[in-house]
């Protein structure tokens, strides 16, 4: 496998086919051009030129790194590449004060065993109240 933390080369339609895929939910490529560009640390994982993995963290250098939209392709779940790619962004985010991240509905425990912890304050606003109130990602007060 081959691990890339910069975005030169990437190509944006095969990221968003696999965010797609992983099922992370439709991203276009124009927008995760943007997103990743942004953020200060990404990570790309390859195997045989095929994109397998991805992740990002949009950090300020100093305070909070936050860890999103980690995605990795079906056929290579399960087998300890989602740890590796959380792992590698933590570590480049390990001079922040604190790191954040949210799960999708289901997934709070493994990000539990990679030392993360449940929020007793985070609070969001979605652009799809909606959606998010269906799919778990935030309760109705």
């Amino acid at each position: 496998m081959d691990w890339v933390f910069d975005q030169d080369g990437v190509d944006w339609e095969e990221l968003s086919n696999l965010y797609g895929i992983a099922p992370l939910g439709e991203k276009s490529a124009a927008d995760l051009a943007v997103v990743f560009t942004n953020s200060m640390f990404k990570c790309f994982v390859y195997e045989g030129g095929r994109l397998i993995g991805a992740g990002r963290a949009v950090a300020d250098g100093r305070d909070c790194a936050y860890l999103c939209d980690i995605a990795i392709h079906p056929d290579h779940q399960g087998r300890g590449l989602g740890q590796a790619v959380v792992e590698r962004l933590k570590a480049l985010a390990a001079g922040h004060r604190k790191i954040i991240l949210y799960a999708n509905p289901g997934r709070e425990g493994f990000y539990r065993r990679l030392g993360f912890r449940r929020m007793l304050t985070a609070m969001a606003i979605f652009r799809d109240e909606a959606h998010a109130l269906r799919t778990g990602l935030v309760a109705e007060d």
